[in-house]
């Protein structure tokens, strides 16, 4: 857990967010998967979801599986700028732990990625609807992060 705390300071520091800006919570498959019906209307466990604190056009759960995408949307220019507290990020281990092997990664790299991953979508990044510009810089935060 330390070092996934220090991955998160890290993460933090390159989006130039505060230590306060967001929560990750490791939860149960279970518990995921009651949000990823209940916000998302789908089925089953995923490995990631993030939840937006501010107001945004679309106010729901926002699903932030690299493979199959997010819903929810947002300026990804003005979110940290006007928000102390962009969310929060909620990561299921043991899907992660499933993903991490499907795609040849260590579970713990795993785990950062999404951590990553859900920290864009909470800026307003969304792969789904732009035209590359969060799967660019999620790419470059990755090298820069020593998760390349």
């Amino acid at each position: 857990m330390a070092r996934l705390r220090e991955f998160l300071a890290r993460a933090q520091e390159q989006l130039q967010l505060s230590a306060q800006s967001l929560t990750v919570c490791l939860v149960s498959d279970a518990e995921i998967a009651r949000w990823n019906s209940g916000y998302r209307n789908k089925h089953g466990p995923t490995d990631v979801l993030s939840f937006p604190a501010r107001l945004r056009s679309k106010r729901r759960g926002s699903r932030t599986d690299r493979a199959r995408g997010k819903t929810g949307t947002g300026d990804p220019a003005g979110a940290a700028a006007d928000a102390t507290y962009l969310g929060d990020i909620a990561i299921a281990p043991a899907v992660a732990r499933r993903n991490a092997r499907r795609f040849g990664r260590k579970f713990e790299d795993e785990l950062r990625i999404l951590i990553l991953h859900g920290m864009l979508h909470l800026m307003g990044y969304d792969h789904e609807t732009d035209s590359g510009q969060m799967d660019r810089r999620e790419r470059s935060l990755r090298r820069k992060l020593g998760l390349a």
